[in-house]
């Protein structure tokens, strides 16, 4: 499958069945991940691997909305940059999320970008900052989001050359 192919099949999987992700797959997904580009090569970008259910769990509520089937998802990456190491830390760990949902694609993995960047919990509090306190993360590292990862549940057709909107191109 090349790139192109990979892309117009990736969708965002929110069910998941009750399986695990290999252990060489993830290793493919991190590798991934690390070979995303940075701005200036400063390289914020760290990366989380969550296994462990009850902080899942935790995750799932730590926005208001578009996070609960986290708990039910294998394995999640979250994605935090140095803002002090790099201002480009929204473009760096967008690129690193992307990555991994093209890779987990490709392997025949569901995974569902959740962003935190800029989001609330039920109660009012600040998205980014519940992920951090939940995974005890120093303040200068910004999150934009972290993608659940699990052998798909669900069927999802991928894109075709007929859902292109080319009216949003503009040739000058």
């Amino acid at each position: 499958m090349d790139l192109l192919d990979v892309m117009y099949k990736r969708r965002s999987i929110r069910e998941y069945k009750n399986q695990d992700i290999s252990d060489e797959n993830l290793e493919k997904i991190i590798e991934a991940a690390l070979l995303a580009p940075t701005s200036r090569n400063r390289n914020p970008c760290e990366f989380y691997i969550i296994k462990d259910k009850q902080i899942l769990e935790q995750l799932s509520n730590a926005k208001k909305a578009g996070s609960q089937f986290l708990k039910n998802a294998n394995k999640a990456i979250a994605v935090f940059a140095d803002s002090k190491k790099a201002d480009t830390w929204i473009e760096d760990s967008s690129i690193a999320l992307t990555y991994i949902h093209l890779i987990a694609t490709e392997l025949g993995i569901g995974s569902c970008w959740i962003q935190l960047h800029m989001r609330e919990d039920i109660e009012g509090k600040d998205a980014e900052k519940n992920a951090r306190e939940i995974l005890d993360i120093p303040e200068n590292f910004r999150i934009v989001g972290i993608i659940a990862l699990g052998i798909p549940n669900q069927e999802r057709k991928g894109k075709t050359t007929e859902d292109l909107d080319y009216s949003k191109i503009h040739l000058i």
